[in-house]
């Protein structure tokens, strides 16, 4: 026999003693049609005592909206606060006034959004890492040969002797140009394809190749005790950079002499030189790989190499302005742009400084600073440095803008 709902006047309707009063239980859905209702109730609680659900849904959606009125006053509250402070400092002000500052809100509002576009479509700039990788395989300015297993490895002198105490003993005992050092390794199982990795890791702080003999303990132990643990590589390139040991190139800038004695100022002053390695700016900048490739073309890379001495790079400082070359080297040693160095001594000044001085321009705004590194990186195609400043100059610009917007103008 089967049953059918229409026999049961209410899906939901009391089932212990017949009794109204009872306790009742709502799950699950029902549909019923009564007293000409049509409707289709979800109940997902369950209700006890006399009170009917339609009665609780009631109090429960008043508390909600007594409780979204109260958020909704507290809010407004905010907002007349925020606008009763905008009022006051605009109160006095001209119309013009109130006008400009309104571009200039929009003006930092197109920046923000030309930058996250920018952003978006420009390539990823290139690391230390991966710089120091590709001057380890393309032997940009190598002054040193090690030859192992009958294979000749050139590399930079500077560079091995700031990362690993091994090579830092053996390299002092040949210090000439171009010298040829035979190595003699007592790990064991030490083949060239090894000896490679070994050279990579100490240029990128990654091997570059995947053995597994790296990743036995042992031999990694012994590595360790002949070689010593090297640091990290940012570590090592601040060091280098600090102490500039085995430099091999100076930077020097040509300067107006009588512009030198009208200011009373010191030429040795202006025309201080910079220590640099030519390994380290040739892998960071095309500009100065393709100078120092000239340098070997014609032969002028010889003579330093006769003599022993750096080679000495002039620029002009009308283009490169000398304060900011230190920030340059920083950066290109640590992928870090420190723009503290560029006031931290007054004694370090440069040729547009003089110039300003005399012609009684006003000091650089920190904004105009970052502009003019930004145009510096992209003549030296210095990309890091580049996207670095570009991302400083954004946020600089946009408070000075909103300085200059917080008094109307006169």
């Amino acid at each position: 026999m089967g049953a059918n709902a229409s026999n049961y006047p209410h899906a939901c309707s009391p089932r212990v003693g017949g009794s109204s009063q009872a306790q009742q239980t709502f799950i699950g859905t029902s549909s019923f049609s009564q007293q000409g209702y049509g409707c289709e109730s979800k109940l997902y609680s369950l209700d006890h005592g006399h009170e009917k659900p339609q009665d609780k849904k009631k109090r429960t959606s008043g508390l909600a909206t007594l409780k979204k009125k109260f958020i909704k006053r507290r809010k407004s509250n905010r907002s007349a606060d925020h606008a009763k402070q905008m009022r006051e400092l605009l109160s006095g002000w001209d119309v013009r006034d109130v006008n400009a500052l309104v571009e200039e809100y929009e003006g930092t509002s197109a920046l923000k959004e030309l930058s996250l576009q920018a952003s978006l479509a420009r390539p990823e700039a290139r690391t230390l890492q991966k710089d120091m990788a590709d001057l380890y395989e393309y032997k940009y300015c190598t002054d040193v040969d090690l030859i192992f297993q009958e294979t000749c490895f050139p590399v930079h002198r500077a560079i091995l002797a700031a990362r690993c105490p091994f090579f830092k003993t053996l390299l002092s005992s040949s210090p000439e140009y171009g010298a040829e050092i035979i190595m003699d390794i007592n790990t064991a199982g030490i083949d060239m394809p090894m000896f490679s990795a070994l050279l990579h890791y100490l240029y990128t702080g990654e091997f570059g190749m995947e053995d597994s003999r790296f990743q036995n303990v042992d031999i990694l132990v012994q590595l360790s005790e002949e070689f010593g643990t090297p640091n990290s590589l940012d570590v090592d390139m601040r060091g280098l950079f600090e102490y500039m040991c085995y430099y091999d190139v100076v930077l020097s800038f040509s300067s107006d002499s009588e512009l030198v004695e009208a200011f009373g100022g010191n030429q040795n002053c202006l025309d201080e030189e910079l220590k640099a390695h030519k390994a380290i700016i040739s892998a960071r900048s095309p500009f100065f790989r393709n100078l120092l490739q000239r340098r070997i073309r014609t032969g002028e890379e010889i003579t330093d190499r006769t003599l022993r001495t750096p080679t000495r790079i002039i620029l002009d400082e009308s283009i490169i302005p000398k304060k900011y070359a230190k920030v340059i080297l920083h950066c290109m040693y640590t992928d870090i742009v420190d723009l503290s160095v560029l006031h931290c001594s007054p004694s370090v000044g440069s040729l547009s400084e003089v110039q300003a001085l005399v012609a009684g321009k006003p000091n650089m705004t920190r904004a105009e600073e970052a502009m003019e590194l930004y145009h510096i990186a992209l003549f030296l195609e210095f990309n890091m440095l580049a996207q670095e400043k570009a991302t400083v100059i954004k946020p600089a610009c946009a408070t000075e803008l909103s300085n200059s917007c917080l008094l109307p103008q006169s």
